[in-house]
């Protein structure tokens, strides 16, 4: 008779455990090295501004966030920016570093909810791209006034983030994974709590310290009633002079 046995199951990690290991050897998500396609949007949406100023050489920018450095090296390699780049994973800011040797800027590890490396009134870009919605709220705050004390007067903050408005996706994972945050839920895959806004909610959040001058929502990704992609938006936000 053949012994009886019990696959083990795969012990689920979460936090800076769970990026470590996607940034060494990746099985949930896609990380690129290439840069945000929407960051270099908001690069060309500067120019034409004519806030070329805050992408000139010397200008410095902040990523909480920063993964492997991916775009803090485009702002660096196109504009000759200075960057500062902060992650929970160590894995990642290994990678941001070699990828960044000839370059001026400097990364550490640590959460986005924690202060930030910068001096006040030290930056001309500050990031927040797909970072925030990781945080409770009063981590969430403390980035938002982190970021606003960092930038320079008439100095932008981009952000991006999943966007809950006629989201399919976000609907079905609050209803059936709800957090302890009314708005947020637990993640299926890395088992913490992820928060999204409506486009109502984040536009007052940001507008309590920042001007908002431009938001792009990623279209309605729903088929014949069913979920497809995850809807995001991205807004670009001034401190006032």
């Amino acid at each position: 008779m053949k012994p009886n046995f019990v696959r083990k199951k795969k012990r689920k990690v979460h936090g800076s455990t769970f990026w470590d290991q996607e940034y060494t050897n990746p099985e949930h998500l896609k990380l690129s090295d290439k840069e945000s396609e929407d960051l270099a949007k908001f690069t060309r949406w500067l120019i034409r501004r004519e806030r070329g100023d805050l992408l000139a050489e010397g200008a410095s920018a902040i990523d909480a966030g920063c993964g492997n450095g991916r775009n803090l090296i485009y702002l660096a390699r196109h504009f000759n920016m200075i960057g500062a780049g902060v992650d929970i994973s160590s894995a990642a800011i290994s990678q941001a570093k070699a990828a960044s040797k000839d370059l001026n800027i400097k990364y550490q590890v640590g959460s986005a909810a924690d202060p930030l490396p910068t001096d006040d009134g030290s930056q001309t870009l500050a990031l927040d791209m797909m970072t925030s919605h990781f945080l409770d709220k009063a981590g969430r705050e403390r980035l938002r006034d982190e970021l606003y004390r960092s930038l320079q007067p008439g100095g932008y903050l981009f952000m991006k983030t999943f966007l809950k408005d006629k989201d399919l996706h976000t609907a079905r994972l609050i209803k059936e994974k709800p957090g302890a945050e009314e708005g947020s839920y637990i993640h299926p895959v890395m088992g913490v709590a992820e928060y999204v806004y409506s486009e109502e909610e984040l536009v007052d959040f940001l507008s309590e310290k920042f001007i908002v001058r431009k938001i792009y929502r990623s279209h309605k990704h729903a088929f014949k009633g069913r979920a497809r992609k995850r809807r995001t938006i991205s807004i670009y936000a001034e401190k006032d002079y």
